[in-house]
């Protein structure tokens, strides 16, 4: 049986894996690539999650959803989260491509993700509709998994289908190491408010551990949450776009320290490293693009940043890019 504590920060493991804190990284479709997973790992996150990958995609071995998966060392312990609805697909896929990996830490299967494009061929949060088809695929990759599995779900597809709860017992009578649970249907998507009374029921009704995960935007969330639902983690998500600090600021409160806000200058320069890394992997071009949407969350909230974002949204070169957060930076003063 995994051991967790319910203390903010402590050292905790998930089977045979063991982790410096309990604050982890959420896994997020189109942001939690490898840079800012390594990035929120040297900032202090106790677990990353990476992107949700396709089984199918992984079994016909396409390119890009296999560069999806890959790890580096300076990230680790990581969890690979995987998608589908087919247990023979996903067994082949562990057996074949995750099995012989040895910079794989844990296997995390995703029953939560609420896009359209993902449950209408019935994966995602559509399997919370069928538990016994979920329960035939825990089954089967718990069976021919070499890493501990773990298991991330939502309350229920709707409000009058609430049955995350069924789920998770089902998750534990079949081996699942943790499991996660989104405070909300998946018709709510991320409207309203994460329900963490549902949290703190589900904590009460299983014995694997449970990481909650829903609305934890700064480091008092995180506090507020393992202490009000006794959850055993958390999982941080839309909380840590353009703010990895998050989980150094977490920790520090875990041991009692004085909270430390990034500076102005401290986000410019966290944004030129992660450029620099992005466009590394991915070429200039596209890491270029795909760092639009990353430089937006950064400067959230910054003064007169508006127009920054406007000029950098039609930028195409990194040393324009450069340029114009380092012309943005004299302009604030720092």
């Amino acid at each position: 049986m995994a051991t967790f504590s319910n203390k903010i920060g402590m050292i905790m493991r998930i089977g045979n894996v063991e982790l410096e804190n309990n604050i982890f990284l959420a896994p997020m479709a189109g942001v939690t690539d490898k840079p800012f997973r390594i990035i929120c790992r040297q900032m202090g996150a106790g677990l990353v999650f990476s992107e949700m990958v396709s089984s199918k995609g992984l079994y016909y071995e396409d390119a890009n959803t296999d560069e999806l998966t890959d790890v580096d060392p300076e990230e680790r312990p990581v969890a690979l989260q995987i998608f589908g609805s087919d247990a023979d697909t996903m067994v082949g896929v562990i057996e074949r491509h995750i099995n012989p990996r040895d910079d794989v830490d844990i296997l995390d299967i995703n029953m939560g993700c609420p896009a359209p494009k993902i449950v209408k061929n019935g994966d995602g949060s559509a399997l919370m509709k069928k538990p016994q088809v979920a329960r035939g695929i825990l089954r089967a990759v718990v069976g021919v998994s070499t890493k501990p599995v773990t298991l991330k779900i939502r309350m229920g597809w709707d409000h009058d289908s609430i049955n995350g709860i069924e789920i998770a017992r089902i998750a534990e009578d079949e081996g699942i190491s943790a499991i996660t649970i989104h405070g909300r249907t998946r018709d709510m998507f991320y409207s309203g408010e994460a329900d963490w009374d549902y949290i703190k029921e589900m904590k009460e009704s299983i014995s694997i551990p449970v990481i909650g995960n829903g609305d934890i935007f700064d480091p008092k969330d995180a506090l507020d949450m393992l202490n009000y639902t006794g959850c055993d983690a958390v999982a941080i998500g839309r909380g840590a776009l353009g703010n990895p600090w998050i989980f150094d600021r977490v920790n520090r409160l875990s041991r009692g320290m004085k909270d430390l806000l990034p500076s102005d200058g401290d986000k410019i320069s966290m944004i030129f490293r992660h450029l620099d890394m992005v466009c590394d992997i991915r070429g200039e071009s596209l890491g270029v693009r795909e760092m639009r949407k990353h430089i937006a969350w950064y400067l959230k909230g910054m003064p007169n940043s508006n127009s920054v974002k406007d000029t950098i949204n039609t930028t195409k070169s990194k040393g324009a890019l450069m340029e114009t957060l380092s012309e943005y930076l004299k302009q604030l003063g720092e």
